[in-house]
């Protein structure tokens, strides 16, 4: 369910906006993301897994307060960021 390190590192490699960036919401946001669709693939199989849902629910509702920071804050950042990650909105 959750990531490896080994991909986290990718994640973070793809979307750091500069060398040793971590914690910039383009990095947040695709990490929930990577773990939003590995938990959305776990309940295809675990229908009745409540409390791993109460879990993803508030990962979507942290992604969407990053990605409303990101609108507020730059328009054309947002639009990126959606466009890569796929995301729709």
């Amino acid at each position: 369910m959750s990531i490896t390190p080994e991909r986290k590192a990718e994640l973070i490699k793809e979307y750091a906006v500069k060398k040793g960036d971590t914690g910039s919401p383009e990095v947040q946001i695709a990490i929930l993301s990577e773990r939003i669709s590995n938990l959305t693939e776990h309940f295809k199989t675990n229908k009745k897994d409540n409390h791993s849902r109460r879990g993803l629910l508030a990962m979507v509702s942290q992604r969407r307060k990053l990605l409303d920071y990101v609108k507020k804050k730059e328009e054309a950042r947002y639009t990126s960021l959606i466009s890569k990650l796929g995301l729709r909105r």
